[in-house]
C-alpha cells in the first residue's frame, strides 16, 4: 500500500511515518521544514526518515505546492497543521488558519481530483475543539465548543474534512488527547518539565497545575491512525483517541519528578488563554469500529520519554511553553 503521510516532520507524524515503513508499506513522507513551529526538532526527525528503508521525503507547503503527489495514493495521512493554543493568539491566528484550514482544504480536493482513484483520508484533529470537560468524557456527539484561535482552526478542518466526505472522499478524522513520549515538541509541557528537572531548574507550569489531561501516549496514537489507515470506515466518521483517565498536571509531575530522581520544584506562570481546563476522552467508538484502546498508562509512557531526554545532549534555553492539548 502507498500510505502520504503529511507532517511527517513533525512529532506524530514522524512516528506514523516510521511505524507505515516498518508495517512494509510504501511511504511518502512530506513536510515543509521552512513553516516549521519546532524548526531544530523537525531538522532531526526529517534527517532521521532519511535512513529508513521503505521511506521517500519531499518537501512541501500545502498551500502553495502542486500536489500531484497524492495521485497514486491509496492512503493520505493528514498529520501537518500549526499547533498550539497559546500561539495562534493575535499573529497566530493567521498562521494557524493558514496551515490548517487553507493547506487541508487543498489537500482534501487534490484527493478528490486523484485520477488514479480517491484515496482514503485520515485527517488528525484535536480534543481542544470540545473546549473544558465537565464531569464525564467527551463523546464525538458533544458540540464543539473551541475556546482559542488554534481550536477553531482545528474546528474548521473537520468542517472542511466533513464537507469533503459528503462528496463522496472516504475522509475521516481523529480528535488526539494530549500527545506525549519520545521526540515530543520541545514546546510541549513534558518536554520542558522533562529538560528542566534533569538540569536541575524549577518546572515551568502554565496556571496552577490543576488542569487535567488524558495524556495519550505516542504509540497509541500510531496504532489508531494506522488501525483508520486499514479499515473502510464510513466517510465523515470521527473518533476520539485518547487515553480514558486523565490526570492533573500536577500529579504527572509527581510521577516525573520521581522517574527523573529529583525533589519537585515548580515555577507557576500565567494560564493560557483558551487552554481547557480538562480534557477527558470517550474512546469507546474507536474500540468499537477499530478495535483501538490506548493500552500505556502514564508512568510506564512517561518512563519511555524520560529515557529518551537522557539520550540527547543538553539543549539551549527552554522554548516558550504551550499546554497539552
Amino acid at each position: 500500500m502507498r500510505v502520504v503521510v503529511t507532517g511527517a516532520a513533525g512529532f506524530v507524524g514522524g512516528h506514523v511515518a516510521e511505524a507505515a515503513a516498518n508495517a512494509g508499506h510504501e511511504v511518502l513522507a512530506v513536510d515543509a521544514l521552512e513553516r516549521s513551529a519546532s524548526p531544530g526538532a523537525a531538522r532531526d526527525n526529517w534527517a532521521a526518515l532519511a535512513a529508513r528503508p521503505g521511506i521517500e521525503r519531499a518537501e512541501a507547503d500545502l498551500v502553495t505546492a502542486d500536489l500531484a503527489m497524492v495521485a497514486d495514493a491509496d492512503v493520505v495521512l493528514h498529520l501537518a497543521g500549526r499547533p498550539g493554543v497559546r500561539s495562534s493568539w493575535g499573529a497566530g491566528r493567521a498562521e494557524a488558519r493558514r496551515d490548517n484550514v487553507t493547506a487541508t482544504r487543498r489537500l482534501l480536493a487534490a484527493c478528490e481530483d486523484a485520477p488514479g482513484g480517491r484515496p482514503r483520508v485520515v485527517v488528525a484533529s484535536s480534543s481542544s475543539v470540545y473546549g473544558s470537560a465537565g464531569g464525564r468524557p467527551h463523546t464525538e456527539r458533544d458540540p464543539l465548543r473551541p475556546a482559542s484561535p488554534y481550536a477553531v482552526s482545528k474546528a474548521e478542518m473537520e468542517r472542511v474534512t466533513a464537507e469533503a466526505a459528503g462528496r463522496g472522499l472516504p475522509a475521516v478524522v481523529l480528535r488526539f488527547f494530549s500527545v506525549y513520549g519520545p521526540r515530543q515538541r520541545p514546546d510541549m509541557a513534558f518536554h520542558r518539565f522533562i529538560e528542566a528537572g534533569l538540569r536541575g531548574l524549577p518546572l515551568p507550569v502554565l496556571g496552577d497545575g490543576r488542569q487535567s489531561r488524558a495524556f495519550t501516549h505516542v504509540e497509541d496514537i500510531v496504532a489508531a491512525t494506522l488501525a483508520a489507515a486499514a479499515t473502510d470506515l464510513p466517510p465523515g466518521t470521527v473518533l476520539n483517541v485518547g487515553h480514558p483517565e486523565h490526570v492533573p498536571i500536577g500529579d504527572a509531575i509527581g510521577v516525573l519528578a520521581g522517574l527523573i530522581g529529583v525533589r519537585p520544584r515548580v515555577r507557576h506562570h500565567d494560564a493560557v488563554p483558551g487552554d481547557a481546563a480538562r480534557t477527558w476522552a470517550d474512546s469507546g467508538e474507536a474500540a468499537r469500529l477499530l478495535g483501538w484502546s490506548a493500552r500505556i498508562g502514564l508512568a510506564e509512557g512517561l518512563a519511555s520519554q524520560v529515557a529518551w531526554h537522557r539520550t540527547r545532549q543538553p539543549a539551549g534555553p527552554l522554548p516558550r511553553a504551550e499546554q497539552p492539548a
